[in-house]
């Protein structure tokens, strides 16, 4: 996986399920990702004021691949 600043966010999904489900569509498509969310929301599955938001970080030059690849899938 690239550092950190070469990710760039794709998708928020709106809670765990959602992120598992699109991450794994992507790394089908050869495209590594990295969720990225606040702890508490996970363990307390809290979904306020985006507590449960997961942010979907792939690198740079694959964001417009995994864009359409969730944009075809039913993503956002």
């Amino acid at each position: 996986m690239s550092k950190k600043s070469d990710l760039v966010s794709v998708y928020t999904a709106s809670g765990e399920l959602e992120a598992n489900v699109i991450k794994s569509k992507l790394e089908e498509g050869d495209i590594p990702v990295l969720l990225s969310y606040e702890s508490l929301g996970i363990i307390y599955g809290l979904s306020v004021d985006g507590l449960g938001e997961i942010r979907i970080l792939v690198p740079k030059n694959l964001a417009q691949r995994a864009r359409e690849i969730i944009a075809w899938g039913g993503g956002e």
